[in-house]
């Protein structure tokens, strides 16, 4: 998470490594939930990080197909189950816990 200077007026940036695998991911990491961080629509200066950290983790587990940012992942998660849980796992060994 990037907090910008004008935080908490504006979200903020909220990016997974490069390349990082989920429909709801752009290939630049960008996390792609718009329902709150939003620069223009929904966000809102009460919406606390706990919020963002729920929100994100929530999306992590329940991809939101209307919105994909990552056709790779999008396809993977419609057509083969199975190979989505496989890539999934796979990156979980890739980035680990750091705690």
């Amino acid at each position: 998470m990037h907090f910008r200077e004008i935080h908490p007026y504006k979200p903020p940036k909220c990016k997974f490594p490069q390349g990082f695998f989920h429909p709801n991911v752009y290939p630049s990491g960008k996390v792609c939930l718009t329902s709150i961080l939003n620069d223009d629509i929904e966000w809102s200066p009460a919406i606390t990080v706990k919020q963002i950290l729920v929100g994100i983790q929530y999306l992590l587990d329940q991809p939101n197909l209307n919105n994909p940012a990552q056709i790779e992942g999008y396809n993977i998660y419609i057509q083969d189950n199975v190979e989505y849980k496989r890539r999934v796992r796979q990156q979980a060994e890739q980035y680990p816990a750091l705690f």
